[in-house]
């Protein structure tokens, strides 16, 4: 307004000067007209830079809430956004009449990829992942790596028709098992996924997205590769073996594991040899617990390591005191036999209970040896330098070759107990026994046969030429009391027959002490 007023005053006088009718404009105006302009362009500049400041606070708000919002690697959302959008997804669905299906997808076999070809190739796999997802889930849909090799997809289905939910995890499995090019090679990973909807008693988001992860769980626990729905029954296992896990943790150091025995006979003169040593969980809670129960959950949370070793101690110090014909089976665990220190392990466990390296024998299932081919070598290979026999466990149920039998210098091959006990009635499993018994003997490897239950099957294996067998003919399991009271009647308990005999020199020296008295 200042400028309008000044300017059209000025403007005024210079138009009269021009045509001759006034002096001119007053010098004290113009200079406030030259001032007015000159603020205006100040203004003007300084509103322009404020302008300018507010778009690039503007822009580093949006760029910072896509950053809190979004996974850098794979510029899918990550955790934190995931509830949000899946919240604001199943408010639009609601609103249509139509449901969220939430589901949680985790890759199998992932980590053999960062451990084989470096973290950048698995963020590699990662990033081809995440392009992969896009591709197949509708494109309303919300995917989110929620961490490590983790993601969740909500995706909107009709309620009436869950199936459509089917056939989108089916896709995305498939689509995920396809090769991908890392390091010049084919790789592959397939994924498990766990599917969870809100109808069904699920009040909040977060309850949802456990109920996905739970499924998943069971979608892994039945062998991967294949997609679970959330079922009531399912979180109710899982706090079972919550429960169960938590009991373990604590039964280790209580020393609530202990080793139980069966015995190993030899099938030609009928007497016993040795034991194979197994697992026993005496719980003062839940009683007595086979390994069937703990040993898969110890397995996962990686406590079988420990539990086996306190087993075996007890089991060695026990088994010195045997005769010295006697020998003792352990078994090895396929997740302890990815420890490079295994073999000192068991070692050390010799040394510290005195017992001979030469009368333990130590099992490796079949299965367990396409994990690590070279490890199980290096440790195979320790075990045997120090003495100590090595067996074959469960042959036949796995994809053993030649070649891995040439690998690893195998003392003893034995057949699993699901050929043996159906022999009589099973022509296939009797061929099989009969093709391992041929293959111990044209490689010289002595064969044991185990699940021996009625007599019949023992000429049988006697005319195959097993050497050894065990099984409930033989007798059930036996505790360490039941075995020391079995060894009593056999004369086979080595500190009873040093009690006898120091017994025995007490009794020669006490006669001899009398006979000198008489002769004085």
């Amino acid at each position: 307004m200042l400028f309008v007023y000044i300017g059209g005053t000025v403007g005024t006088e210079m138009v009269r000067q021009f045509i001759g009718s006034s002096k001119g404009a007053d010098q004290a105006m113009v200079t406030a007209l030259i001032l007015n302009i000159a603020l205006i362009l100040l203004i003007w500049r300084r509103t322009t830079a404020l302008s300018d400041e507010v778009d690039v606070y503007r822009q580093a708000e949006v760029r910072a809430q896509h950053l809190a919002m979004t996974d850098p690697l794979t510029n899918l959302f990550n955790r934190r956004a995931v509830k949000e959008k899946t919240t604001e997804l199943s408010a639009r669905a609601s609103r249509r009449g139509k449901s969220i299906a939430f589901m949680m997808v985790d890759l199998d076999g992932f980590k053999k990829i960062n451990d084989l070809y470096g973290h950048d190739s698995g963020d590699l796999l990662l990033r081809e992942v995440a392009d992969r997802m896009r591709d197949v889930v509708p494109p309303s849909s919300i995917i989110a790596r929620l961490g490590g090799d983790e993601f969740g997809i909500c995706l909107v289905f009709e309620p009436e028709y869950p199936e459509t939910v089917d056939r989108v995890a089916e896709d995305l499995i498939e689509a995920l098992a396809r090769p991908v090019t890392i390091a010049d090679a084919d790789q592959q990973v397939t994924a498990s996924v766990g599917i969870a909807r809100p109808e069904f008693d699920c009040d909040s988001i977060d309850m949802l997205i456990r109920r996905a992860d739970i499924a998943l769980y069971a979608a892994k626990k039945n062998g991967r590769n294949g997609f679970s729905w959330f079922e009531n029954g399912m979180e109710i296992e899982l706090r079972t073996r919550n429960s169960l896990e938590a009991d373990i943790r604590a039964a280790i150091p209580n020393d609530e594991f202990v080793p139980y025995f069966e015995q190993q006979v030899d099938l030609a003169t009928g007497e016993l040899v040795g034991f194979e040593m197994l697992a026993r969980w005496v719980s003062p809670v839940r009683g007595l617990i086979p390994p069937d129960d703990f040993i898969p959950v110890a397995e996962e949370t990686g406590m079988i390591g420990d539990l086996s070793m306190s087993i075996i101690r007890k089991a060695l110090l026990e088994a010195k005191n045997w005769d010295q014909r006697l020998t003792i089976s352990v078994n090895i665990s396929p997740v302890q036999l990815k420890d490079p220190w295994l073999a000192q392990k068991i070692v050390k466990l010799l040394v510290e209970t005195g017992f001979p390296a030469n009368r333990l024998e130590v099992e490796i299932t079949e299965s367990s040896l396409f994990k690590n081919l070279n490890l199980a070598q290096s440790i195979v290979g320790s075990l045997k330098n120090q003495g100590i026999q090595i067996a074959l466990d469960d042959f036949g149920t796995g994809y053993s070759s030649l070649a891995h039998l040439r690998a690893l210098p195998f003392d003893r091959i034995k057949i699993d107990r699901s050929f043996v006990s159906s022999m009589d009635d099973n022509a296939e499993s009797a061929a099989i026994v009969s093709a391992i018994a041929g293959l111990g003997a044209s490689l010289a490897v002595p064969i044991t046969a185990e699940g021996i239950e009625d007599e019949s099957v023992i000429a049988k294996l006697n005319e195959l030429g097993c050497s050894k067998g065990q099984g409930w003919h033989f007798g059930q399991p036996m505790s360490i009391e039941q075995v020391r009271k079995l060894l009593i009647e056999k004369d086979m308990l080595q500190s009873r027959k040093q009690s006898y005999k120091k017994s025995s020199v007490s009794d020669d020296m006490i006669s001899g002490g009398d006979k000198a008295r008489a002769v004085s």
